[in-house]
């Protein structure tokens, strides 16, 4: 087992040991994939000021998303399939994630069902929501996502229809696998993997199969999918939904200033600042980008948070500096659990928080919660300012 100091080392073992589909669902993003890119490379175009001869001792990187206690103020994104990356991942990544204090977000397409997910961990987690427009289907995972006591609803908002994957399609993205014979061949350059998913709970989307009258299997499945998406979402409909759930609500996908003060105006606990990792509107700004105008727009009305590019515990400090209350990562830690299952997850948060706390440190602060703009050197014309 080699040494793993970063997530990029964690990326290269996901990419050996799981299946090209899945890895390549992970890491891609649509059409030319240029925001899926620029979401990385413009944290890097932000640059960090180094202060010294500062007392560094008795640090803290513990903070508060929504109003729940965190040990860093990251949260385990939505990411489907997660239970093909490694056998019955939502389980492994939401035991990780609650042993570390932070939270996890289960997708409506995950492979583990929430109530799997429930009887496995101790501590409520949080639930995401694909808007469809079967209501009836919507509200009766409304009530299982209470019944399963989850703290937060996270509504996603900039999925109305699927935005057009390359590589999903050329690989025949199926939950399991579809047997072609390029399919089978890269399966048996990953026996351990197979080995694992034999013993999994379940292999085909728990939140949906079973629970949609006519839906099966996966052929069933991929046809509903792709009508069910909700075309006719709109702000009044949001208000429903948030009135269905009666809890804290985060509502994902915000790219754009005119966007995040409807958000908060419909009385939101947190908007995400997201481009769904690159893989919807390709030639979007990345999320970095556009995090100073929505909090500009929003004026302290609503929580931000941010996700979509996050590879480090510096994007993590950046994105704080900047005004985020929080962030989410999804890639990272999906790296970590394809490479080493519940191990990979646990090594992903760590790498993090290390990342952050050292370099919160070298910036001169003790608490998450006294990083600024003070402690960025960022280009003038970097925060989303642009002709309409």
């Amino acid at each position: 087992m080699p040494v793993i100091t970063t997530i990029a080392d964690l990326k290269r073992l996901h990419e050996r040991r799981t299946p090209r589909m899945f890895y390549d669902y992970a890491e891609s993003g649509s059409w030319t994939e240029q925001t899926f890119r620029e979401n990385t490379t413009d944290f890097e175009k932000i640059r960090l000021r180094q202060k010294v001869a500062v007392d560094m001792s008795g640090r803290s990187t513990a903070s508060q998303m929504i109003g729940q206690d965190v040990t860093m103020p990251v949260a385990l994104a939505p990411v489907g399939l997660t239970g093909m990356q490694s056998a019955d991942g939502e389980i492994k990544s939401a035991r990780a994630a609650e042993a570390f204090g932070v939270p996890y977000t289960l997708s409506t397409m995950s492979i583990n069902s929430i109530e799997e997910v429930a009887e496995a961990t101790t501590k409520p987690f949080w639930f995401q929501l694909y808007t469809m427009k079967d209501a009836d289907y919507v509200a009766r995972l409304i009530q299982r996502a209470k019944d399963a006591k989850c703290s937060a609803l996270v509504i996603t908002l900039d999925l109305q229809l699927l935005g057009q994957r390359h590589k999903d399609l050329k690989n025949g993205l199926s939950a399991p696998p579809k047997l072609t014979p390029k399919t089978i061949a890269n399966l048996m350059t990953k026996w351990a993997w197979g080995i694992e998913m034999l013993s999994a709970k379940r292999r085909n989307f728990g939140n949906i199969v079973g629970h949609v009258h006519g839906i099966s299997d996966t052929a069933s499945l991929g046809s509903w999918t792709a009508e069910q998406f909700d075309l006719t979402l709109d702000w009044s409909k949001i208000e429903k939904l948030m009135e269905q759930w009666g809890g804290k609500v985060i509502l994902k996908g915000i790219l754009d200033p005119e966007d995040a003060k409807m958000a908060a105006k419909l009385g939101a606990d947190a908007i995400l600042v997201s481009n769904h990792g690159g893989r919807q509107l390709d030639g979007a700004l990345s999320s970095i980008r556009m995090l100073r105008p929505i909090l500009d727009a929003v004026q302290g009305d609503v929580e931000v948070h941010l996700d979509s590019g996050i590879r480090s515990g510096q994007d993590v400090l950046k994105a704080l500096a900047m005004g985020a209350t929080g962030t989410f990562i999804g890639r990272s830690y999906i790296y970590g659990l394809g490479a080493m299952g519940q191990k990979g997850v646990s090594t992903a948060l760590e790498v993090i928080r290390k990342e952050l706390d050292l370099t919160m440190a070298l910036c001169g602060e003790t608490r998450v919660q006294n990083l600024g703009r003070h402690n960025l050197l960022i280009p003038e014309d970097f925060e989303g300012r642009w002709q309409p």
